[in-house]
């Protein structure tokens, strides 16, 4: 009797209460995997941009969290903060600052690699993690229509042409420079405010040539009023099949702005394999390929973390070359 009392408590029996303590850790365990492999993302993304609504990076921002909301590719939402000043540096500087945190990106512009070039910012390129490359912009070099250079041989024959940009430090000066190097003659770069004043001093005849962004002057190339010459990029653009590359021509010309995301340092290699599955995905989607490559007349592509990293390390070397071409660094 005293052993029937002993096993057996309000007709459970010592075996019942083992089981149901098994079955217990075992659906706590099974809770605890689930939960790890749900973990993230579980709240918001915040996407940190360098310049004012409306710029280019801005326009990438919005469009990749509205597609990554419409398509339901990430299960939380992406809430995009504009942090402009300081030549990217305030922006720059709050997303390095938020090291190993999974959920803050940025775009790569222009400034994210001559800003520390220049000393204005307190971290590099180095001190971020390359998620993946989604898009590129190529450069046009165009003439106006009725300029007697023909061809990119043909600048050779007129010393002391004149070009446009915004800055000392930008794509188009730095293609000026490379495409100076290569014809052994010197193109002399113009700065402006803005794109918009590139493009009234190269229709009033300010300048000789202008390399822009197709999103910048395919208008009016298309409409005639440009010439283009050759594209920066790799490959011919789809948008202008029949403008050869530099390449094409003979020069050692490839300069392409890629459209980047990154992530501050030190983020798990989880959170960066998710991203770039996430991120090819969306290059190869159709939203993406209407809403933005061919609304903004950008270039398809997709470089995976590896691969884009490699290409900042020889972005930055190139800026680095010509700004202390330019005696803008020692």
């Amino acid at each position: 009797m005293e052993d029937h009392i002993s096993s057996t408590v309000g007709g459970i029996t010592r075996r019942s209460v083992a089981r149901t303590a098994v079955a217990i850790l075992a659906v706590a365990a099974g809770l605890g995997l689930a939960g790890a492999q749900a973990a993230y993302p579980d709240k918001t993304f915040q996407y940190v941009v360098q310049s004012g609504v409306g710029g280019g990076s801005d326009i990438l921002a919005r469009t990749l969290a509205k597609i990554l909301h419409d398509e339901k590719l990430v299960p939380v939402n992406m809430l995009v903060e504009n942090r402009p000043g300081g030549s990217g540096a305030i922006a720059y500087n709050f997303i390095a600052g938020q090291k190993a945190n999974p959920y803050v990106l940025g775009g790569v512009g222009v400034s994210f690699f001559t800003t520390p070039l220049l000393g204005k910012m307190t971290v590099s390129y180095k001190d971020f993690t390359p998620l993946a490359a989604i898009a590129r912009s190529p450069y046009i070099l165009a003439v106006r229509a009725d300029s007697p250079i023909k061809s990119v041989e043909d600048i050779k024959k007129h010393p002391g042409l004149t070009t446009g940009t915004v800055g000392a430090v930008s794509d188009p000066a730095l293609l000026a420079t490379m495409t100076s190097q290569q014809l052994g003659t010197e193109i002399r770069v113009v700065p402006y405010d803005g794109e918009g004043e590139v493009l009234a001093a190269m229709l009033g005849g300010h300048i000789d040539l202008v390399y822009g962004n197709p999103n910048e002057i395919l208008e009016q190339v298309k409409a005639g009023v440009l010439r283009p010459l050759a594209v920066s990029s790799p490959e011919r653009m789809l948008s202008l099949p029949n403008v050869p590359t530099f390449k094409e021509q003979g020069y050692d010309i490839v300069h392409t702005q890629l459209r980047g995301i990154v992530m501050p340092k030190g983020v798990p290699p989880e959170a960066i394999a998710y991203w770039e599955g996430i991120l090819k995905k969306v290059a190869e989607g159709d939203a993406w390929k209407t809403q933005y490559i061919q609304r903004f007349n950008e270039e398809p592509i997709f470089l995976d973390s590896v691969e884009f990293g490699k290409q900042m390390d020889v972005t930055s070397a190139r800026y680095e070359k010509l700004m202390k071409e330019l005696k803008l660094i020692k």
